[in-house]
Parts: C-alpha cells; structure tokens; sequence
C-alpha cells in the first residue's frame, strides 16, 4: 500500500510533466489544452490521497468541483478551436493573435 509521500511524489511528477507538456511543446494547440487537463487532474489526485490520509472527505468534494470546472472549461475551449478551426483552416498557436477583438 502507498502511503502520502508515495502519493504527493507520483503527483508532483505528472505535474512537472504536464508543465514540461506545455513549455516544451508550444506549437500544438491541442496539447497544450491536454497537458492543462492533466494539471488539473493530478491537483485533484492530490486533493482526493489527502482526503484519504486525513480521513476527510472535504477534499473529494473538492476534487470533484475541481473536475466539474475542468470539464466544461475544455469543452468550451474545444468549441473555440472548432470555429477558430472552420474560420482559418488551422489551429496554430502563432496565428491566434489573429483573434482580438
């Protein structure tokens, strides 16, 4: 069995993988959103092995408030890039600062 240190260790690499994701890796639109998502997932993750640790389930609610939010701001995202997609025929990063307004 894991115990908390196990858990915060596993959830601090997939953080600092999912910012490598997203410094690295600056040209792709849709992986940048991805490596948003997984973020939000290993905080949640460290949120709900906390709550376990502590015997607390404030932090499983929270954790699931955390990926309600994550949800519906990647859908939204994802409908963007849908228009933005139809409208200039490619979801590059450099061209988006096309889009003010």
């Amino acid at each position: 069995m894991l115990h908390q240190i196990n858990y915060i260790n596993v959830s601090l690499l997939l953080f600092l993988i999912s910012m490598l994701g997203i410094f690295l890796n600056q040209k792709n639109i849709l992986v940048m959103l991805m490596s948003l998502e997984m973020m939000f997932l290993t905080v949640s993750f460290n949120w709900i092995s906390s709550s376990i640790y502590l015997d607390d389930i404030v932090g499983q609610i929270f954790s699931l408030l955390i990926l309600t939010v994550a949800a519906a701001e990647s859908s939204i995202g994802l409908a963007i890039l849908v228009v933005y997609y139809r409208i200039r025929s490619t979801i590059s990063v450099e061209l988006m600062s096309l889009t003010k307004g």
